[in-house]
């Protein structure tokens, strides 16, 4: 936190409560039911154009990404304004930020909150607010206001709150701009390496065996190179590969080597301290904004191991190639 500069104001914490209050709840209600003939069509379509005419002057929107400006606000009020995305993906970009914005994520079809986990990831150029998690007025700071050019990715479950973006004050607003891309995705069990607690520590056998089953990409190979990244807090390795079980997305391309090897990078955290190394391991993960994301990764005779004594014992959560 960087002092009095990550605490919302007091007006503007009874600011976002009212905007609560006035939407009543996440989505709004439909009307009641009652007597009454329809409006004239003519009237509607007038309506809507001015409707959408005014939508248009202060920001755009679609149900995946939003976009604003706070120079539409008056300058001697600060306004909390609501903002209702309903998608797996997108991103938010608020022009010289004033007064706050209340984001609502949900995913395009129904799935239980507790579920369901949330990642953000700041622009790199990211400025003019702080960006928390609120629930019953609770705050958590996620990204201060200047701290987008580490571009960190931030997760926690959907059944943990909101989004509360912040203008922090400023004495010329000139270009700044606030955003961040989000993914919505289902919650994985097992540990999650961009979470705050314990970010690095190893998976135990159960997670090794749910990870083979259900990560982006598992594949078994050796560690070939390794890039410390300080400026990003982050770690780039370099893989090469022997054996690809799954990969949703081309993270992993066939050498030029040849051979029947594949190479590619995953990414995970610098403080787990990543070393080149010897030997094989299996090597699992998720991928993140375009992103392989390192998850389980036990050497591969450990899980060779941990494979056959769960499957003599019955317990395989699914059936892959340990040989």
């Amino acid at each position: 936190m960087r002092g009095r500069a990550a605490e919302p104001s007091r007006s503007m914490r009874d600011a976002a409560w009212a905007a609560w209050g006035r939407a009543g709840q996440l989505w709004p209600r439909p009307p009641a039911p009652g007597p009454g003939p329809p409006p004239p069509l003519p009237l509607l379509l007038l309506l809507l154009a001015v409707l959408l005419g005014g939508a248009d002057a202060q920001y755009s929107s679609d149900l995946c990404s939003w976009k604003g400006s706070g120079l539409t606000h008056e300058a001697h009020r600060k306004e909390v304004e609501q903002v209702y995305l309903r998608c797996a993906a997108g991103a938010v970009e608020w022009l010289y930020p004033t007064g706050a914005l209340i984001v609502n994520l949900r995913p395009n079809v129904f799935s239980p909150a507790r579920h369901l986990t949330v990642c953000i990831k700041p622009f790199r150029d990211s400025s003019g607010a702080n960006i928390y998690l609120e629930k019953t007025g609770e705050l958590r700071l996620l990204v201060p206001d200047g701290d987008g050019g580490r571009g960190q990715v931030q997760c926690f479950g959907l059944e943990q709150g909101g989004l509360f973006v912040e203008a922090t004050p400023q004495q010329d607003i000139g270009r700044r701009t606030t955003g961040f891309q989000y993914e919505l995705t289902r919650r994985h069990r097992g540990p999650d390496l961009l979470a705050p607690s314990a970010p690095c520590r190893p998976c135990s056998d159960t997670e090794v065996l749910l990870a083979v089953c259900t990560s982006d990409f598992v594949v078994r190979g050796s560690i070939q190179d390794v890039t410390h990244e300080p400026e990003l807090q982050e770690t780039a390795i370099r893989l090469r590969v022997s054996r690809l079980y799954r990969q949703k997305s081309r993270v992993f391309q066939p050498s030029p080597d040849g051979g029947g090897l594949w190479q590619g990078h995953v990414r995970t955290l610098l403080e787990c301290g990543v070393r080149p190394g010897r030997g094989d391991f299996l090597f699992t993960g998720h991928m993140r904004f375009g992103e392989a994301r390192l998850g389980c990764a036990p050497r591969f005779q450990d899980f060779q191991r941990m494979y056959r004594d769960a499957e003599g014992r019955g317990l395989n959560p699914c059936e892959i190639g340990a040989e």
